[in-house]
């Protein structure tokens, strides 16, 4: 058992500490996918810098974009979808502790992100929040609660503050040379 613990969190370091930090979207994602158990889709480009809370748990659809210095929390289970933009530092929480629990025990519920989702820079999406297709967290949003589709949400708490087109047809397609 204590070997199981030690690999476990040894394979954590070497993801959060030095795997994320190699400048090849190939090198890092072949860790990710099998060392971690990430499925990462087709197309999709994971920043350097992103931190990864568990092993397993995490599904990303394809030309998604985890930008730089994210953090991605997949022990209550995270779906990614397709053409999801993901700016920098952004929070996914999937687990947190129950503050009335009278050992402060914890607590899971999955988060999904559906297609042409867009979270804005330091926004944070709180555990068991579904994020609406095409809809766009502002920067430096708190989402507590789920996000109707193509909505537009900004605040802390976040709160409708917006409407964004319905006839998005874009596909991401962000990959640079050394990143």
């Amino acid at each position: 058992m204590q070997a199981r613990r030690i690999a476990f969190e040894l394979l954590m370091y070497a993801a959060n500490h030095w795997v994320n930090r190699i400048p090849f979207y190939t090198v890092r994602n072949l860790f990710y996918r099998k060392l971690l158990k990430v499925d990462i889709g087709t197309g999709t480009a994971m920043q350097m810098d992103v931190l990864l809370m568990t092993r397993g748990g995490i599904r990303i659809g394809d030309n998604s974009v985890i930008n730089r210095g994210c953090m991605l929390d997949g022990r209550g289970g995270l779906y990614i979808g397709n053409n999801v933009n993901i700016s920098p530092e952004t929070m996914i929480l999937t687990a947190e502790h129950d503050v009335n629990h009278p050992l402060f025990g914890g607590k899971e519920a999955p988060v999904v992100i559906h297609d042409d989702s867009w979270l804005s820079s330091r926004s944070m999406i709180l555990p068991g929040v579904i994020v609406g297709r095409g809809a766009v967290v502002a920067a430096g949003a708190v989402v507590t609660k789920d996000v109707p589709e193509y909505a537009i949400v900004g605040g802390v708490p976040a709160r409708v503050i917006g409407t964004r087109a319905s006839n998005l047809q874009y596909e991401l397609n962000y990959f640079r040379l050394f990143q």
